[in-house]
């Protein structure tokens, strides 16, 4: 893993303090309560951390994906729900914008989206698309004179029922294209439009802290203006979206592995059993040993994925890898350390019972385990066998 410069250092070292000193003494509560955090997102906003990979042009950082994964690393080894607040507003709310829009959608959109006044969110998934995602689609885009006429449905929306949620890419079929396949598009739809319906908040196993909704469309009119790229083109953006959100979310599912490491290693320092600290025993130091090498592999794997997209260079394989082996880093260190605390690891007032139900949805969310295998097996060839 090659060592971070000094620009990076010193953002990874500055979003670690925050999350120790700022996030870490609230968030227990709030997910308690199952709140929304909106003083920290307040605060994220006036750091930059919604402008991280966006030019000053717009309000933002100026600076790449990688330090947004740097970020995004640091806020969950504290907690997710924060983390994937950051991630879904930059990487599918202000990027298809970003990367996308025309001069007049990034200059309507982007500065608030940056400076975190406003969340943005991507409405791809519906209730019975799941991981086939152009086979289950069902939401309409009729262009109506100057207007489109979306009709449909989306599922697990993140950051779409906020006080503070401004906009939402909605993906939907906009007519069929010469080879009988659905023609998909991506259109951007302000929040409050008449026709659009935001569900009540979903009750989850994890995530408590960050808003997923239903939304539903009927007869929702938007100006034409507002379709994002060409029409026709949304299958493809979001292709592109998603390979780099899975950069984002494996950066993500490393903080939370990193984190099941920091608590276990305070922990068996301190919990005594027949005699000793727990951390004396070979049992427990092997399984930490593991949860380590966990992190590590998937710490290197994102970073290799992130170098190859900035280099320019094709990072399919590579972004799936990464998630997939992040992902499932995740999973097994929050259950390590579940094992390690005991009955205080099954507690909701320890961190690693916060890890533990955050963790699932980590080898399913931005596209599962299985999809991933299906990627990487694809880009080896195997696909056309």
């Amino acid at each position: 893993m090659p060592k971070l410069t000094d620009e990076y250092e010193e953002l990874r070292k500055t979003v670690e303090a925050f999350a120790r000193d700022v996030v870490a003494p609230v968030i227990g509560d709030l997910y308690e309560r199952e709140e929304f955090p909106y003083d920290i997102v307040r605060q994220m906003g006036a750091m930059g951390l919604f402008g991280l990979p966006i030019s000053e042009e717009y309000g933002g950082m100026g600076g790449d994906y990688f330090a947004l994964c740097l970020a995004l690393e640091e806020l969950a080894r504290v907690d997710s729900s924060v983390s994937i607040t950051v991630e879904a507003a930059v990487s599918l709310g202000a990027m298809p914008i970003y990367r996308f829009g025309t001069a007049e959608q990034r200059a309507e959109w982007l500065p608030r989206l940056t400076s975190g006044e406003m969340l943005g969110a991507f409405g791809l998934t519906e209730p019975g698309g799941g991981s086939d995602v152009p086979g289950g689609m069902r939401t309409t885009a009729v262009l109506d004179g100057d207007e489109w006429v979306i009709n449909g449905t989306k599922a697990f929306i993140t950051n779409s029922g906020t006080d503070i949620t401004g906009v939402i890419g909605v993906a939907a079929i906009t007519g069929e294209r010469a080879d009988g396949k659905k023609e998909i598009s991506t259109i951007l739809v302000p929040a409050g439009t008449p026709g659009l319906t935001v569900a009540r908040k979903y009750s989850k196993v994890g995530w408590n802290c960050s808003d997923t909704r239903g939304l539903s469309f009927d007869d929702c009119r938007v100006p034409a203006r507002n379709l994002l790229g060409e029409r026709g083109r949304g299958y493809a953006q979001f292709l592109q979206t998603l390979d780099e959100g899975r950069i984002a979310i494996a950066a993500l599912s490393t903080g939370l592995a990193q984190g099941c490491v920091d608590e276990s290693l305070r922990y068996v320092r301190e919990r005594r059993a027949f005699g000793h600290p727990i951390g004396h025993y070979q049992a427990i130091q092997f399984k930490i040993a593991d949860m380590e090498v966990r992190t590590h592999t998937a710490r290197l794997a994102y970073h290799h994925a992130a170098e190859k997209m900035l280099a320019g260079e094709p990072f399919k394989k590579e972004a799936a890898i990464a998630k997939l082996v992040a992902g499932d880093a995740a999973m097994d260190n929050a259950r390590d350390a579940t094992q390690i605390f005991g009955g205080y690891g099954f507690m909701n007032e320890y961190p690693v019972g916060r890890f533990y139900r955050d963790a699932k949805i980590l080898e399913i969310g931005e596209g599962t385990s299985e999809v991933q295998r299906m990627l990487i097996a694809r880009e080896l060839g195997l696909g056309d066998l």
